[in-house]
């Protein structure tokens, strides 16, 4: 099952920073059982929000020339508060550094001007034909699959409120 965590890309500058949203709904249908009672979203959920709005920027900044992009690393996550349903994540990040095909990501987010997870995260971008050469057509479909569901998040012209 792939999630989704990243319902729109708000800002976003080229090989610098990117801020994203995630709504979040009852529909999620994790939260029916984190937890019984108090629906709240798992903080490995937090944390993959932060991971795709972060491949997202990398994507970009590329032009997409990689298919994969993992979450190597984390430092120092903390975690400050809960998103509850109805509730919207707003992640942002900047590059710190970017050696090679590893990057290093400051990272925020918030609800309601609360910060609720904050930290670094290092993502290591790679193609699979590098490994295997025979995986390069699964390279290029991945990499037009990106690219469409990145025009559903990504509009420059869209007017955002903050």
């Amino acid at each position: 099952m792939r999630f989704s965590l990243v319902d729109q890309i708000l800002t976003l500058e080229k090989g610098k920073s990117i801020t994203a949203v995630k709504n979040l709904s009852l529909a999620e249908e994790y939260l029916q059982d984190h937890f019984p009672g108090f629906a709240v979203m798992p903080g490995v959920m937090m944390v993959e929000s932060i991971v795709q709005a972060g491949a997202w920027l990398m994507r970009y900044t590329n032009d997409f020339e990689y298919s994969t992009i993992l979450l190597k690393q984390t430092k120092a996550i903390r975690f400050n508060s809960f998103v509850t349903p109805g509730k919207q994540l707003k992640v942002s990040l900047s590059i710190q550094k970017w050696e090679e095909n590893l990057c290093t990501l400051k990272a925020t987010s918030e609800v309601e001007g609360e910060t609720a997870v904050s930290g670094r995260i290092v993502l290591e971008q790679f193609n699979l034909r590098d490994k295997t050469p025979s995986m390069a057509e699964n390279d290029a479909d991945r990499i037009k699959d990106l690219q469409a569901q990145f025009g559903q998040l990504w509009n420059p012209n869209r007017q955002t409120a903050s």
